[in-house]
């Protein structure tokens, strides 16, 4: 039983060395290089695509917020221009003009 065992160990070991070894053999063929070469370039491609999608959403989400705040800042400045005494809303910024 034992050489059995070994016999089918040393045979598995061949046939992995075999397929690995032609697997090697065609990557440095050179159409083997150039696919991977293309295989390279399609995933730079790929990522700048995804890269650029993500940059305009959070562009959009950033321009959304900023739309937000401008909206809220512009309903508000009426109600502070509302004041003539610049002293009534905020009195520690102007101390030289306390009586």
């Amino acid at each position: 039983m034992s050489r059995g065992l070994w016999f089918v160990a040393g045979a598995g070991a061949g046939i992995y060395g075999m397929v690995r070894g032609r697997r090697a053999a065609e990557a440095l063929t050179a159409d083997g290089l150039r696919d991977r070469v293309h295989a390279a370039v399609l995933g730079a491609r790929m990522m700048g695509a995804e890269v650029a999608a993500g940059k305009a959403e959070r562009e959009g989400e950033l321009r959304e917020q900023m739309h937000d705040r401008s909206l809220r800042s512009t309903t508000a400045r009426p109600a502070l221009a509302a004041s003539t005494d610049p002293t009534e809303q905020h009195p520690e910024q102007h101390p030289e003009q306390e009586d």
